[in-house]
């Protein structure tokens, strides 16, 4: 086993752990019954190293799951090849960050509402100069999929992907 499919798996471990706790975001009655979330197993084709296009830096509102907006900077474009196809996402950075080493991309994709969470799921990239890395297998759902009182962005259009992404968090 290699060392990212290793820190991959704590990684999950870790997390279900944290969904047993207090600050979890299942509801409390959910929590001590709480066998674990579900993933598609390890596969490092959807481990992505890929250039940047660089996007003109403008302030974008992605809409939430309760209706608010959240400001991100359009920082940028990635094409990628999986198993399934070839794929574009725009990754945005935290407003106020011109340099940011890890830019945040909602994304849905094929899988959404079958295999996966219906409104999408996220991945966070870790910006190398003019490159990023993607790594799905650290896809997750964003915390409105396991109780009320969240607010997540939705992934925008630009960032719905007609190729499915099998990696990462998906549902039971």
């Amino acid at each position: 086993m290699d060392d990212v499919t290793t820190e991959l798996l704590d990684h999950r471990r870790r997390k279900d752990v944290f969904f047993r706790g207090p600050n979890s975001p299942l509801p409390p009655e959910e929590r001590s019954g709480f066998a674990g979330l579900a993933y598609f197993e390890p596969n490092a084709a959807y481990r992505i190293f890929a250039s940047i296009v660089p996007s003109d830096g403008e302030v974008v509102e992605l809409a939430t799951t309760t209706g608010e907006a959240r400001h991100f900077i359009r920082y940028g474009t990635v094409t990628f090849d999986v198993p399934e196809g070839t794929g574009t996402l725009t990754l945005f950075a935290p407003f106020g960050d011109d340099a940011p080493t890890q830019v945040f991309v909602p994304f849905r994709d094929a899988t959404s509402g079958a295999e996966t969470y219906e409104t999408g799921r996220y991945v966070e990239g870790h910006v190398h100069g003019d490159m990023a890395t993607l790594d799905f297998n650290f896809a997750y759902f964003p915390y409105c999929a396991y109780g009320e009182g969240w607010s997540c962005p939705i992934p925008p259009i630009e960032n719905r992907l007609s190729i499915a992404i099998r990696a990462g968090e998906r549902s039971r």
